[in-house]
């Protein structure tokens, strides 16, 4: 059995999953992880870059823009030293130290995004059922909503580490996926989970429930506002400023609610399907939030256009001097 307490000098180490299968699986499971976080990478960080350099984005939409990016940037960053050492070195283990960190700066940086989400339907709403005084309203407010993001997240999470730390592990150490999840960790506990459960189930219900509330009561209101308008093509236009962000919240949502599922309802047995449910959670989203922006949004695409030429006209000059 290993036993970690304040008396035991000796962490457990516990056994990241891979998906089963052959080597050549794994190798085209292992080239397309890392060209997808490449392309987080590169994507959220492009974003975060043009909007903070481009003094033509400075309405709250694309601040707030800038902060989803750079959360799903951190997610990335957090989460790739762990999954692409599975897939490209085979190596699976890792210490409880390092594990608890990753896992609260996974579920803390979760919170956070699900927080920016619901301010993005806020800057929604004000923008299509108040637009004279969109900036006034959400100007002053846009720095405190990502503070708030931040601590409410810090706040909820910040437990985690200390209630698995007070627990024994012993027998089974293979985790679910190639990265820490706190319900998973929990389960490999020899002893009574009930406090940890009970925190898990504050933390859901205090956040995800409560933000996709405000997001569909958002949505309705402005629903409401879109079909009073006179001109067909007005309401359109309203309603087509809306669609990156609902691409963006089922991003978000969909996967968190199949990999909730799955643990909930999954066998332990269920490698793939839970592999599969958490590689989809947090690699897919950070990757594709900003292809959507980037393809619905002209401003954000008007932007990186201007820097990419820029950037081929300084070469191009200083190859001819």
């Amino acid at each position: 059995m290993t036993n970690f307490n304040s008396s035991s000098f000796d962490s457990p180490t516990f056994l990241l999953m891979s998906f089963p299968g052959d080597g050549v699986t794994n190798l085209c499971i292992s080239i397309s992880l890392c060209l997808v976080y490449f392309l987080s990478i590169l994507g959220n960080g492009l974003i975060v870059f043009i909007i903070k350099t481009d003094t033509q984005l400075r309405e709250p939409m694309y601040r707030l823009l800038s902060m989803l990016a750079a959360t799903d940037l951190g997610l990335a960053l957090s989460t790739s030293p762990t999954v692409l050492s599975v897939f490209w070195f085979n190596y699976r283990k890792i210490h409880f130290y390092p594990c608890v960190i990753q896992l609260f700066i996974i579920q803390t940086l979760c919170s956070v995004e699900s927080a920016i989400l619901v301010g993005m339907a806020f800057d929604r709403y004000v923008a299509i059922c108040n637009p004279l005084r969109y900036n006034s309203l959400l100007q002053p407010v846009i720095a405190k909503l990502g503070v708030v993001a931040i601590f409410r997240g810090v706040i909820l999470m910040i437990p985690q580490p200390f209630l698995l730390g007070r627990l024994p592990y012993c027998g089974n150490d293979a985790l679910s996926h190639a990265f820490c999840y706190h319900p998973d960790i929990m389960k490999l506990a020899c002893a009574d989970i009930t406090i940890n459960n009970k925190h898990g189930m504050v933390v859901v219900l205090s956040s995800y429930p409560l933000d996709s509330f405000f997001i569909l009561l958002s949505y309705v209101i402005i629903l409401k506002t879109v079909k009073s308008k006179a001109r067909q093509e007005e309401s359109w236009k309203a309603l087509n400023t809306c669609i990156s962000h609902l691409c963006v919240v089922l991003l978000f949502y969909i996967p968190l609610i199949g990999l909730t599922l799955a643990h909930r309802y999954g066998q332990r047995d269920s490698i793939l399907l839970l592999v599969m449910m958490g590689g989809v959670f947090l690699v897919i989203p950070p990757a594709l939030n900003p292809v959507v922006y980037s393809m619905k949004t002209k401003q954000i695409r008007n932007a990186i256009r201007k820097q990419i030429c820029a950037k081929y006209t300084e070469n191009l000059n200083s190859n001819h001097d």
